[in-house]
This record gives structure tokens, sequence and C-alpha cells, in this order.
């Protein structure tokens, strides 16, 4: 309809706003380049995750890193490979067929690099190692021995250490991100290979602010363990005292690493297990006090988790090997 001026409104001129498209290209017209492996990794690695957010820690990278990466490989590809904002995460149609070939063609180097050590005899290319976020790397442990065994033996190898929580990290050996995995569980699946390795034992301890820290040993029972604020245990730590006593207890915070449950206790609010070794000198500092309770302690057992594959079979075989070694 037109203005009193007779022409149209401002409104009517304007051009709608169209949603972001790229150019299309007839094909993918460049060589693959370094660069190009890399943006394809983040994309995989996001797409796998299920979006940037959930994939910024199994990067090491923030969300604005992650979408400039994924649009810089858009403008290299020619195509819109994914829709991110309000309405949430989800692959393009091309985005979907880009995957596929991506997975095939990371695939098919990790197979070159097989072949090619299989026929010098020499190791070589990435191993990349998931470990549960959970687990205590303080001391001399069996997984630091391992580590430095195979690095002196295989200086042609390039260690790729990721921490995460166990169900990622074994989602990771699953889908072919990680080479080989830690894990708190023992898995029966038939495409799952895990081998027991190692056991950690857990005390219980309270920080120098607690009022459990100078109170006298004898004088700590069950009664006086269940008013305190204790931190969540994972179901995968146990002991038959602890089975015992577990419904009694007051669960009043959650830690899903070692740091994090060690700042709470700290704090003086909380009670909760780490391993011994974590906290040999915080013990020596005063800091933290172990509550021995009729030597009240929990045990993980922890499994080296593998997907065998012709791409990764003789390089996570050989670390495993290593381990079993050292345990």
């Amino acid at each position: 309809m037109l203005s009193e001026t007779g022409s149209l409104p401002l409104s009517r001129l304007r051009p709608a706003p169209t949603p972001r498209r790229l150019p299309r290209a007839s094909g993918f017209q460049g060589r693959i380049a370094e660069v190009d492996l890399r943006l394809l990794r983040v994309f995989a690695c996001v797409a796998q995750h299920g979006g940037f957010a959930a994939a910024e820690l199994a990067l090491g990278k923030s969300k604005s890193s992650i979408s400039i990466d994924i649009a810089a490989l858009e403008d290299r590809l020619s195509m819109v490979l994914c829709h991110r904002g309000r309405a949430g995460f989800a692959l393009t149609r091309e985005g979907e067929g880009v995957l596929e070939a991506t997975t095939k063609l990371f695939n098919d180097i990790d197979l070159f690099q097989q072949r090619i050590n299989d026929v010098s005899g020499t190791l070589s290319g990435r191993f990349c190692l998931y470990l549960p976020d959970n687990i205590q790397f303080h001391g001399e442990t069996a997984l630091l021995r391992a580590i430095q065994i195979f690095a002196s033996r295989h200086p042609a190898v390039e260690m790729d250490v990721r921490s995460a929580s166990t169900r990622d990290v074994e989602f990771a050996v699953r889908n072919g991100t990680a080479t080989a995995g830690i894990t708190l569980y023992p898995h029966q699946q038939p495409e799952m290979q895990a081998t027991a390795l190692f056991s950690e034992r857990s005390n219980l301890y309270c920080g120098a602010r607690h009022a459990l820290f100078d109170r006298p040993e004898d004088t700590i029972d069950i009664a006086s363990l269940a008013e305190a604020r204790m931190i969540s245990v994972s179901d995968a730590a146990s002991s038959p005292k602890w089975d015992e006593l577990r419904p009694s207890m007051n669960f009043a915070a959650r830690a899903d690493n070692i740091d994090s449950r060690a700042l709470l206790i700290l704090s003086g609010m909380y009670i909760g297990f780490l391993p011994e070794l974590f906290v040999t000198q915080m013990v020596q500092q005063d800091r933290l006090r172990h509550i021995a309770f009729n030597d009240l302690h929990l045990v993980n057992h922890f499994y080296f988790l593998i997907r065998p594959t012709p791409e990764n079979g003789l390089m996570a075989e050989t670390f495993r090997s290593i381990l079993e070694e050292t345990c």
C-alpha cells in the first residue's frame, strides 16, 4: 500500500534477510593441505559431540575458536556444514556427507600409517590416549612409567593424552577418536577389549577446618560420620565396609575429579575419599586428616580399553603390553 507521499513504505523496500549461504562449487577444487586436515578434525569432533559447547573440552578450544574453524572449513569447501544457534546444533545434508567422507579419510590415513609401521617395523604416527579425569597422576604410578618406556622406545610416535569423564573416554574409544583409553569399568561388548591393569586405594579425609579434624580417633563412630556432609562416591569404587556404611551417609556435594574433590574437603565443610598418593604432602602439612575408622577405604580398578582395528592394533597392543610390564 502507498504512503501519503505516494511512495512505498521503507519496510517494503528493504529486502528480507536471507540465511547465510555459501557459493556453490562444482566440487572441492584444491589439494588437501595440513590445515584442511586440522579443520576436518575439529568438524568431526564437533559432530561427534553434538555441538560446539560439548566439544570444547575434547578440543581444548573455546566455542568462538571452534566457530572460526568451522566457518573456515565451510568457506574452503563452499558449503554449509551445520546449523547452529538458538534452535540447537544440527548437520546439514552436506555436513552429513562431509562427516562420512572425513571419517573414511582418517581411517584410511590410520590404515596407511599402520601398514608403514608393519613394513618398517617401527612405530610412528599419533597415539591418542584418553584418561578418566578422576585418575590421580601424583607419585610414581604404573601409567607414568608406561608412558616413559613407550615414548623412549618409540620416539617417532606423537603422544596425544586427553582427560575426560569416564563416559567420554569410552565414547572416544568406541568411535575411534582415541587409540586407547583407561576406564573404571570392565567391558564385555564384542567390539571392545578391556584388560585389567591396576587398583588404586582411596581413604577418607577431612580438612583442617572440619569439626572432625582434632577429634580423637576412638570417638569417631558411624553416627559422627553420618552427621558430616559427604562428597558423593562413584559406583565404580567399592569395599565391603563402605557398602555397609553407604546407606547411612549424608551425601551433600558432588565432584567429578580429584582436584575439585580435594578443594571441597579443604574448605572444611565436607569429608570425602581421595587417593593415598595424591594427599601425602597435604597430610604432612596438616591440611588434611586421614579418618581411619575401622580401616575404611575404597578401591578403584582401572582397565585398558581398546576397540581393536587394523588401524590401531599394533600401537594399542604395544602400549598395553608395556602397561602390563609396569603394573
